[in-house]
């Protein structure tokens, strides 16, 4: 994990004052990081019943596409509004900072699908949340969430019970 750890820098003071983003890039640019990241997402989930794993818009596109590859699944793109071209199912939500909004398909999942989420950070679990109901809003079901970076004092996974969620790093 040091070798992971080593690949992410911390951004004092964005996008606001008080702020330590954790920027993923120097990670993204590595190619062997990169795979073990990828390797670490989906290692508890080998062997499971996942019929497609579903990325959060933009980051989560990146490993859950890698993701659903290595698990040879279809991937999910959950997109912001007015980004998809087909009918979409919608869903609000509150931020830390405002509010927001995802979409996904009508027809990217339904009844009998076991989704596997992803994403490259879980924060305060707001839009991880919202994720899992559109997801379900659908007829599937949410087998499990899982991020590269978890913010544990921002307590996220709290508001992801009772889903399993698995973590690479935890801050």
């Amino acid at each position: 994990m040091d070798r992971l750890r080593s690949k992410i820098r911390d951004i004092p003071d964005f996008p606001k004052p008080g702020i330590v983003f954790k920027d993923i890039t120097p990670l993204l640019r590595d190619p062997a990081t990169l795979m073990l990241a990828v390797h670490q997402l989906l290692h508890p989930f080998l062997g499971e019943e996942i019929t497609a794993v579903a990325g959060i818009e933009a980051r989560g596109f990146i490993f859950g596409a890698l993701v659903a590859h290595e698990l040879g699944l279809g991937f999910v793109p959950l997109r912001k509004p007015g980004k998809l071209p087909y009918d979409v199912r919608s869903i609000d939500y509150d931020l830390e900072y405002g509010s927001a909004a995802l979409e996904v398909h009508l027809d990217a999942v339904g009844k009998g699908d076991r989704v596997l989420i992803i994403d490259d950070l879980l924060a305060t679990g707001g839009t991880a949340k919202a994720s899992c109901e559109l997801v379900e809003s659908l007829g599937a079901k949410v087998a499990a969430l899982a991020f590269v970076v978890e913010l544990d004092f921002l307590k996220g996974r709290e508001k992801l019970a009772p889903y399993p969620v698995h973590s690479v790093l935890s801050y």
